[in-house]
């Protein structure tokens, strides 16, 4: 989703698109009713790691949701470069099909080329909006498990992560988009997508105190395999292949341009379903532009709808649509210690 275009995902999803394709710390400082176990079972899972990109492989540039811009593409190509990555686009990534990067053929072909070339090892997203959705049922990885390679992306590419995980349990990566803005994702938000894909270095995110959820807590420390993205795709993708088990996982969630009341809507929805049954723990990113009423904010939310799940939660990761986004693997061991402010996990490559 981008804050900038009038055409949001959010509206896109609720006109119909989608069928036809700490707890304030403070609150709960004392709560023995929403303190959460010290410890929490995860879920056995062997995931696949590709391996870590080197200076001189072919990486390729693609967009399954909506078209590329030439000058922040470009800024993103630049960055890949500066790392000796060799850089090529996907042939359909400036297309434009109504708010699509091309038909859901062109987008969906460039993909399946990304995935089948032996010699790219990695693959970057190029935009989010909305798109994933319409292509991601018939996106064949059969072989992705055989020959894993590096992923990147979030947002729209919430689907797309969970299909790679599901059917071939790979890790992917939940980092910015290569429509680079320098003014959104800095030095910071680079080095941290780098050493990500680059190292095979643990990756530590810090709480930010700055962040809207950053008081959101529910104290107590949980391992699991972090899965998650984009709390609007994951609610939208229940009962879709997409949607992962979340069985003994952290569960990461962010979003943008999303009313509190919107919110809890869709924590509702996964609650109701019985999705969150089991979960370990819940790791909360950037909710950017939640604005709600007084005495009824965005904490207020997560306090009522994940305060009661009894287990660990920590808000103020810089996870996300805001500001200096980090870049994080998902589909690996991850831990959180709400009180110590940190998500650590394994790395996503080898």
């Amino acid at each position: 989703m981008e804050r900038d275009e009038t055409l949001t995902r959010r509206r896109l999803l609720r006109t119909g698109t989608v069928a036809a394709g700490g707890v304030l710390a403070g609150a709960v400082a004392g709560s023995a009713a929403l303190a959460a176990p010290a410890t929490a079972k995860p879920a056995s899972r062997r995931a696949v790691r590709p391996p870590a990109l080197r200076p001189g492989d072919r990486v390729r540039l693609v967009a399954p949701a909506r078209p590329a811009d030439p000058n922040l593409l470009g800024r993103g190509v630049q960055i890949l470069e500066s790392w000796g990555l060799t850089v090529e686009l996907g042939a359909h990534v400036y297309d434009q099909h109504g708010w699509f990067a091309g038909t859901d053929e062109a987008r969906l072909a460039d993909l399946r080329a990304a995935f089948t070339d032996p010699g790219i090892r990695g693959v970057f997203t190029c935009r989010g909006g909305y798109g994933a959705q319409r292509i991601v049922d018939r996106f064949d990885v059969s072989g992705v498990g055989a020959d894993p390679r590096v992923f990147v992306g979030f947002s729209d590419m919430t689907s797309l992560h969970g299909r790679l995980w599901r059917a071939a349990r790979t890790t992917t990566f939940y980092g910015p988009l290569m429509n680079w803005s320098d003014a959104r994702t800095g030095p910071a938000s680079i080095e941290s997508l780098r050493r990500a894909v680059m190292t095979t270095d643990p990756v530590t995110i810090t709480r930010n105190p700055a962040e809207s959820s950053a008081g959101v807590l529910v104290p107590g420390v949980a391992s699991g395999v972090l899965l998650g993205g984009t709390l609007t795709m994951l609610g939208t993708s229940v009962g879709a292949r997409d949607f992962p088990d979340l069985t003994g996982a952290i569960l990461l969630i962010e979003d943008v341009d999303e009313a509190p009341y919107s919110v809890d809507r869709m924590l509702t929805q996964l609650l109701r379903v019985g999705a969150l049954d089991g979960i370990a723990g819940v790791a909360v990113g950037q909710f950017v532009n939640s604005v709600g009423v007084a005495g009824y904010d965005l904490g207020t939310v997560l306090r009522e709808r994940l305060g009661g799940l009894g287990v660990p939660v920590l808000g103020g990761l810089p996870l996300g649509h805001g500001q200096d986004q980090l870049t994080v693997p998902l589909g690996v061991k991850a831990t959180i210690d709400a009180e110590a402010g940190t998500l650590v996990t394994e790395p996503g490559v080898r």
